[in-house]
């Protein structure tokens, strides 16, 4: 049988890292909501056509047709032995859509893996962001400082912070997630498919308890 995870955690938690890691250790294809939307509207497919009339108008795009992205997404040959799924389902009426799209493909959700880490944490990996200039170099004042202050180690270029990695904007970027999350979240506890896991440990060990999370 296929294996179906869907991965949850606030920004700053580390999930597309540890999604990309743990679709390379599994061979499970990494399904990003986010991309797939992405690559419905650059590749102008129908379903994207569908979902740009919501998106012109500034209305969110209607559950069936995110629906119906992921259901052909997951029915390609690369999905045949399961899927981590990473950005849906969001709520638990999507949820439960997918839970019945599953049973189609003779599968179920078989664990969700709940990456956390305190709001502080977060905010210090996301508000310590600064973004070159010139080419988009990305660095850390705690990880990943650059040599000189301000400045791009590889073309010079002046550092800036973007609004949505100051501060105030992480906090109410996280405050947002666990509000509209909270329901998904008590949704898969219930239904005894939640592991939580600690996301302030270093990456290798985050990947183990997953890796451990999924074997189970």
């Amino acid at each position: 049988m296929a294996t179906y995870i869907v991965l949850l955690g606030p920004p700053g938690v580390g999930k597309g890292t540890q999604a990309k890691i743990l679709s390379e250790r599994t061979g499970l294809a990494h399904i990003s909501s986010g991309e797939l939307f992405r690559e419905n509207l650059k590749n102008n497919t129908e379903l994207g056509q569908v979902a740009q009339t919501y998106m012109s108008k500034g209305e969110l795009v209607p559950d069936d047709v995110t629906i119906a992205m992921i259901r052909q997404r997951l029915s390609r040959p690369d999905c045949d032995s399961g899927a981590i799924l990473d950005g849906f389902p969001r709520t638990p009426a999507q949820a439960e859509a997918l839970a019945t799209m599953l049973s189609e493909f003779n599968g179920q959700v078989d664990v969700v893996p709940f990456i956390t880490a305190e709001e502080d944490v977060l905010v210090e990996r996301l508000g310590g962001r600064w973004t070159c200039r010139a080419g988009g170099h990305v660095f850390h004042k705690t990880f990943n400082p650059p040599k000189e202050a301000g400045k791009c180690d590889i073309d010079g270029s002046e550092l800036y912070q973007r609004d949505d990695d100051k501060a105030v904007t992480v906090k109410r970027r996280i405050a947002v997630y666990l509000e509209q999350t909270s329901p998904l979240i008590d949704y898969y506890r219930d239904h005894g498919k939640l592991v939580e896991i600690d996301g302030t440990q270093p990456i290798e060990q985050v990947t183990q308890d997953l890796l451990e999370a999924v074997k189970k």
